[in-house]
């Protein structure tokens, strides 16, 4: 199985309840791009509405981020916020509940619609909601890993420079996370191009994966790449460019990888390839330097806590760099998450 994003991240900046509309809509519109059908998109748009609705009657600094699920056709809503979090998730979570001082109206029904619902909250800390809706029987296979990922473009922008990718064979995960280097629509072109060359064969060594996308990059304006496989036997890592590469614990960063100084396309060196052990528990993470690197340095439990889903989400919302565009990719455990 191999999997790409068809669409940018729609992020609906969540600063006034009228943004609940814009998030409906949104929401509603990719629903329809993935080919969903009958009531499936109005259910979309109530997804979103309803956790838009929470944002901006009871959160500061929230957001929505909608679009295509990662691993099957579908649509995925995201909010995350800085807000007061919920004292009593299980209560919030009732259908029905509402109260005008604490965030949860409306959780209820989002949980009863949505084919996966994951959500993590702390007091004084914020809330993050992951709500994914796809044709019914659609899901991904027992055992598919936890995917979380965020491809948002630079402010001002409609076309994003950086893209990703996913290959599952078996036990054996292939993830890569590309950064065309600028941003728009050339940029993007790169990212494109190198997206197209991983997936021709993306079980053959990762060496051998870079070579092939200096090649199909020659003609643009080059990109940063980088890559991880992950497998039982441990975790191999190869990149060339400033994607930034590490394993996330409860415990907090486990490993971290340096890439290659060089440009995919243009002056790309021999690829070496980096291997480590398994680290049970952990999650991998690839993101483009859209997302600030001092994140790992303000790590909190919350964060370390979060599953792949709202963990890529929270750093899209917490650790953008407005004037470029951001990608994460991040990959949970080989088990289903619950």
């Amino acid at each position: 199985m191999t999997r790409s994003p068809e669409s940018v991240t729609t992020h609906v900046p969540v600063d006034h309840y009228s943004a609940v509309q814009l998030a409906a809509t949104a929401a509603r519109r990719t629903a329809l791009e993935q080919g969903l059908t009958g009531a499936l998109p109005d259910q979309a748009a109530v997804l979103a509405s309803e956790l838009a609705g929470n944002v901006a009657k009871h959160a500061r600094r929230g957001s929505l981020y909608i679009q295509p699920l990662p691993l099957r056709a579908g649509v995925e809503i995201l909010a995350v916020d800085r807000g007061p979090g919920m004292a009593d998730l299980e209560q919030c979570l009732t259908d029905g509940y509402t109260t005008s001082r604490t965030l949860g109206s409306g959780l209820g029904a989002v949980r009863r619609i949505a084919d996966e619902f994951t959500v993590r909250t702390r007091e004084g800390t914020g809330t993050v909601v992951s709500a994914r809706l796809g044709e019914p029987g659609g899901g991904p296979a027992e055992g598919t890993p936890g995917v979380g990922a965020v491809r948002v473009p630079a402010d001002g922008e409609t076309a994003c420079g950086d893209s990703w990718g996913l290959a599952v064979s078996g036990e054996i995960r292939t993830a890569l996370v590309v950064d065309g280097l600028g941003h728009g629509t050339p940029a993007a072109e790169a990212a494109e191009a190198a997206v197209r060359a991983f997936h021709r064969d993306p079980d053959q060594p990762l060496p051998q994966l870079l070579r092939a996308m200096n090649r199909a990059l020659r003609r643009s304006r080059g990109a940063a790449v980088g890559l991880l496989r992950l497998s039982p036997d441990g975790v191999d890592h190869c990149s060339v460019g400033n994607v930034r590469a590490l394993l996330l614990g409860h415990d907090g960063v486990r490993r971290r990888f340096g890439g290659q100084p060089g440009v995919v396309g243009w002056n790309m060196p021999e690829p070496r390839v980096q291997r480590v052990p398994a680290e049970p528990g952990a999650i991998a993470l690839l993101h483009s330097d859209g997302i600030d690197a001092g994140w790992t340095h303000t790590l909190t439990p919350f964060l370390t806590g979060l599953p792949a889903p709202l963990l890529a989400a929270a750093l899209v919302h917490e650790n953008r760099r407005s004037r470029d565009d951001a990608t994460v990719l991040a990959l949970g455990p080989a088990r289903r998450e619950p």
